[in-house]
C-alpha cells in the first residue's frame, strides 16, 4: 500500500473541490517487521488482517480512474467512480466529491443517488440536506423538500417556511400532504423567529386548503404574541385578498408598512388593494413613491405595469412603461408589455408594432404568437400569417419555431390541411429540418399514420443518430403500440436515447414502458416510478398502476389509481387503463 499520495491523485481540476484522500490512508497501520519476542519475521504480513478501509490497489486504481475522467469533463464517468468508492470506504468526503461531479453532469438522478449517500454517511451535516431538498423542489416533489427543511431547521439552520410554501403554492402544489407534514412538526419548532415563521406558513397552507377558519386562529394568535412581525401582517394583507376583503387587505398593508416603512412589499400590496377598491390615483401615489426612492429600476417598472395590467388598469400602465421606450437599452418586456395595454385598449395596429419590436430573447415568440392571435381574433387570418412569414424571413435563428406558432394556429381555426400544407411545403426548403420533422412526425401520428411518423423520425435519426428526443418518440410509439418482433429494436433505441438525456423522465418512462412489454415488469416498476417522482404525470402514471397491478401489487396499485383520479383533471390513459381492467375501481 502506498505510503504517500501519489501526484496523479492530487485535484485535477479546479472546478471539483479538493478532496483529502489522505483520510483513507489513515486507515493503514504501519506493520511491525518483528515478532513478539523482537525477533525479525520471514514474512511481515503473515497473519495479517484482511485489508478493509485502507487504500489497496483496487480501490486506488477506482479513485484514479474518478479523477482522471473529471480532468476529462466526463462527470458522468467521475460522480460514479467515486459513489462505487463509497461502498470500499465510507467517507463522507468522497460521496461529496462524487455529488459536486454529478453536479456538472445532466444526470439528476445521478446527483439524487449521490447526495442520498452523502446525506447517509453525514447524517449530521447540513449540505446534503439542503442538496435533496433543492433536488426534490425541481423535481416537483414539495413534501420530500418539506421534510428535508424542516429537519435543517431541527439542526438550528435558518427557518423560512413561508417563502418555501408561497413557492409551493405558486407552483400548484397540493396543500393537503403539506399540511400533514407541517402540523404535527410545529410543536417540535425551535421557540422564537423559526417558530413565528412555521405558524405563518401553516398558515398559508390552511387557506389553501380551505380551512380559512383555522387560518384567521392561527393568525389571531399570532398577531396577539408577535404584533410586530412584519411578515403577520404580509400574510394578512395576502389572506385577505384572497378571500375578496380588499379593505382588509388595504389596512393590514397599511399596519404593515408602518412597522416596516422600506418593505416594498406592502406598498405593492397597498396599491393593489386600492386598484381593486377603484382607487386609481391612490395607487399611484404609492407606487410614484416607490419609484422615487428606486429611480432608474426598470424592473420595478416592469413588475408595476404588470400589476396595473392585471387590474385592467391600462392608462396607468402605459405612463409607467413609456419612459422605458426613451432608454438607449429598452427591456424586451417593455415592448410586450406595451402591446398587451395597446390590444387591450383596442389599438390592435398599434399593439402589433410595439410586439413586433420585442427582440430575440425569453418573450420573443410570446409576442409573435400573441399578435398573431390578436390579428386572428380580428377576423384577420391573412394578415395573421403574413406577419409570421415575414417574421421568419426577419429572424431566420427562429425559423422552425416561427413555421410551428403558425401550425399550432391553423389546427386551433381547424385547418389541418393547410397547417400539414404548411409543413411540407417548408420541409421541401430547408429539407431534413429536425424541429419540423419531428413535428410533422407526430402530427402523423396523431392523424393514425404511424408509417408517416416512422418515416420522419427515422430521417431524423438517420441524419442524426444522437438525437434522444426522435430515438425515444419512435422507440416509444413502438413499444406502446406493442409490435412484438419490433420490441427487442424499440428498447435499444429507448436505452440509446437514455444514455445521451439519463436525467429526462419521459426516457425513464418509456424504458419502463418496454421492459413491461417485453415481459420484465419487475425491472419496469423503478424506472416508471423514478419518472413518476420526477414529473408527475396522467401517462406515466397510468403506466404505473398498470404495472404495478401485473406485480399483484393491487392495494399500491389502488392508491396510485386514487392519488390519478384526485390529481388529474383530464386523465384519458387513466380512464383508459379502468376500461381494461375494470377490477382497478373496486
Amino acid at each position: 500500500m502506498p505510503a504517500a499520495l501519489p501526484s496523479s491523485l492530487r485535484p485535477l481540476t479546479a472546478r471539483l473541490a479538493p478532496l483529502a484522500l489522505a483520510m483513507l490512508l489513515a486507515g493503514c497501520q504501519t506493520l511491525s517487521a518483528v515478532d513478539g519476542a523482537g525477533e525479525p519475521l520471514d514474512d511481515p504480513l503473515a497473519g495479517a488482517p484482511p485489508i478493509e478501509r485502507g487504500l489497496d490497489a483496487e480501490g486506488l486504481a477506482g479513485l484514479l480512474t474518478a479523477e482522471l475522467a473529471g480532468q476529462r469533463g466526463d462527470y458522468r464517468r467521475a460522480a460514479l467512480g467515486y459513489l462505487e468508492a463509497t461502498e470500499r470506504y465510507a467517507a463522507p468526503a468522497l460521496a461529496e466529491r462524487a455529488a459536486l461531479a454529478a453536479s456538472f453532469s445532466s444526470d439528476r438522478e445521478l446527483l439524487a443517488r449521490a447526495a442520498d449517500r452523502w446525506q447517509a454517511l453525514a447524517p449530521e451535516a447540513e449540505a446534503p440536506s439542503r442538496l435533496l431538498a433543492g433536488l426534490a423542489v425541481q423535481r416537483g416533489d414539495w413534501p420530500d423538500a418539506l421534510r428535508q427543511r424542516l429537519a435543517l431547521i431541527e439542526r438550528g439552520s435558518e427557518s423560512d417556511l413561508t417563502a418555501f410554501v408561497e413557492a409551493a403554492l405558486g407552483e400548484n402544489a397540493d396543500p393537503a400532504p403539506l399540511l400533514a407534514l407541517l402540523r404535527p412538526w410545529l410543536p417540535r419548532a425551535p421557540q422564537g423567529a423559526a417558530r413565528q415563521d412555521a405558524e405563518l406558513a401553516t398558515a398559508l397552507l390552511e387557506v389553501s386548503s380551505g380551512d380559512t377558519a383555522a387560518a384567521e386562529r392561527r393568525l389571531e394568535r399570532l398577531g396577539q404574541s408577535a404584533p410586530e412581525l412584519p411578515a403577520l401582517w404580509l400574510t394578512r394583507a395576502r389572506l385577505a385578498q384572497e378571500r375578496g376583503d380588499h379593505r382588509g387587505a388595504r389596512e393590514a398593508a397599511r399596519r404593515g408598512l408602518a412597522i416596516s416603512p422600506d418593505d416594498a412589499r406592502f406598498i405593492l400590496l397597498l396599491a393593489q388593494s386600492e386598484l381593486r377598491l377603484g382607487n386609481v390615483a391612490a395607487a399611484e401615489a404609492s407606487t410614484d413613491a416607490l419609484l422615487e426612492d428606486h429611480p432608474g429600476n426598470a424592473e420595478l417598472r416592469l413588475a408595476l405595469a404588470r400589476l396595473y395590467l392585471e387590474e385592467r388598469a391600462t392608462e396607468a400602465a402605459r405612463r409607467l412603461l413609456l419612459p422605458l421606450v426613451d432608454e438607449p437599452d429598452t427591456p424586451p418586456m417593455a415592448f410586450y408589455l406595451l402591446g398587451t395595454t395597446a390590444e387591450a385598449e383596442g389599438e390592435v395596429d398599434n399593439a402589433l408594432l410595439y410586439y413586433r419590436q420585442v427582440a430575440p430573447g425569453p418573450e420573443f415568440l410570446a409576442a409573435r404568437l400573441r399578435a398573431a392571435e390578436m390579428l386572428i381574433e380580428d377576423d384577420r387570418l391573412l394578415d395573421a400569417r403574413a406577419f409570421l412569414r415575414i417574421e421568419r424571413l426577419r429572424h431566420e435563428v427562429h425559423f422552425a419555431d416561427l413555421v410551428s406558432l403558425e401550425v399550432e394556429l391553423l389546427g386551433r381555426e381547424g385547418l389541418a390541411d393547410e397547417a400539414t400544407a404548411l409543413l411540407d411545403r417548408e420541409l421541401d426548403r430547408p429539407p431534413n429540418d429536425e424541429q419540423l420533422l419531428y413535428l410533422r412526425g407526430m402530427r402523423a401520428w396523431e392523424a393514425g399514420d404511424p408509417e408517416g411518423m416512422e418515416r420522419d423520425l427515422g430521417r431524423i435519426i438517420e441524419r442524426n443518430p444522437d438525437n434522444a428526443m426522435a430515438l425515444n418518440a419512435l422507440g416509444y410509439t413502438l413499444a406502446d403500440m406493442n409490435v412484438t418482433e419490433r420490441l427487442d429494436e424499440a428498447r435499444e433505441m429507448i436505452e440509446r436515447a437514455h444514455e445521451l438525456d439519463p436525467g429526462n423522465p419521459a426516457i425513464k418512462d418509456s424504458l419502463g414502458w418496454v421492459y413491461y412489454r417485453l415481459g420484465d415488469p419487475e425491472r419496469a416498476l423503478p424506472w416508471l416510478e423514478r419518472a413518476y417522482a420526477q414529473m408527475p404525470d396522467q401517462e406515466i402514471a397510468a403506466h404505473l398502476i398498470e404495472v404495478l397491478w401485473a406485480l399483484e401489487r393491487r392495494a399500491e396499485a389502488r392508491a396510485r389509481l386514487a392519488e390519478a383520479l384526485e390529481r388529474f383533471d383530464e386523465r384519458p390513459l387513466v380512464d383508459d387503463l379502468l376500461r381494461r381492467i375494470p377490477e382497478l375501481a373496486r
